[in-house]
């Protein structure tokens, strides 16, 4: 048994220094989805530019707001002229014209409108300003301590930064709040007028020994390439997020390598655990038995005082 222990971990460390040697980006974390807890990390808390990833916040409370009822699916969102004004990648509304909630959910999802995200900021916050102060009142509430929000989209900005640990926490803040909402970050293609929107996610559905169901990329030029992906196998969710790839493609490698290896390194865990389990069990029993003896021989050796 400690010979399969020492395996297991021998095995963990050479993961980890094959990781270590394949990590050309700023920052990657690996998390269990559930709990929390680091698969992998590196340079966790570096601080760059979260890029579109900022708009899982800007979806989270959107989705907050729906639960609330404080707006519906098919609820009108007027574009302001400075929501029509944003750079690309955009919708391409022009201003005065309308969009449904739930049409701007899905242009945010996969074509990661920045037109559309600040039309729903300004929809939920009153201004973009009053909104920005909600993110970063939610971001405080999940304990995302490196976070500071400057706007709704992710457009680049220096003021606006956070981290891998960060990012993952907000994902997981997603799934086990919204989960009714989460399946809408499958979405591969998204029809809106006439416009076939395509997913940026590249990895979505994609079967290796696992698969990937969510969630948003990002991209600035000061910080790259940035994933949020979270994947599914059996019973077990991880997520895992990469910041500062050199491009889409290396990005995407990156972060399938480290589910990869991230499942196959939680598994390990669970059978270390199960195992130390087993023998602590197994000592306690032990033990019992050893202790239930000697009471037994007390017992045999005693002297009746009554006779």
């Amino acid at each position: 048994m400690n010979s399969l222990r020492t395996s297991i971990v021998m095995g963990l460390v050479l993961v980890t220094q094959l990781l270590s040697a394949y990590i050309p980006v700023k920052a990657a974390m690996v998390v269990e989805a559930g709990s929390g807890e680091i698969i992998y990390s590196y340079n966790e808390n570096q601080r760059t530019q979260p890029a579109s990833l900022t708009k899982m916040m800007t979806l989270l409370l959107t989705f907050r707001a729906l639960q609330q009822k404080k707006i519906t699916p098919q609820t009108l969102i007027t574009m302001s002229p400075r929501a029509a004004s944003q750079s690309p990648c955009k919708l391409g509304l022009k201003a005065g014209s309308q969009i449904t909630v739930r049409d701007a959910i899905m242009s945010l999802i996969t074509k990661s409108a920045n037109d559309i995200a600040v039309a729903l900021a300004e929809r939920l916050g009153g201004t973009e300003r009053n909104f920005v102060r909600q993110m970063n009142a939610e971001a405080t509430r999940l304990g995302m301590s490196s976070t500071v929000f400057t706007n709704p989209s992710g457009w680049k900005d220096i003021r606006q930064q956070s981290t891998a640990r960060d990012m993952s926490i907000l994902a997981r803040a997603l799934l086990r709040e919204y989960p009714g909402y989460y399946h809408l970050f499958s979405t591969k293609h998204f029809r809106y007028k006439g416009m076939r929107l395509k997913n940026h996610n590249n990895l979505l559905g994609k079967r290796y020994s696992y698969v990937v169901d969510g969630i948003k990329t990002g991209y600035v030029a000061a910080s790259g390439f940035n994933l949020a992906a979270s994947a599914v196998k059996g019973k077990t969710r991880l997520i895992a997020v990469v910041l500062g790839g050199k491009n889409a493609g290396e990005r995407d490698a990156l972060t399938s390598l480290l589910l990869k290896k991230g499942f196959a390194r939680f598994a390990n865990r669970r059978l270390i655990r199960k195992t130390l389990a087993s023998n602590t069990k197994k000592n306690m029993c032990v033990a019992y038995v050893k202790n239930q003896k000697k009471l037994s021989s007390k017992q045999s050796g005693e002297i009746d005082v009554r006779s």
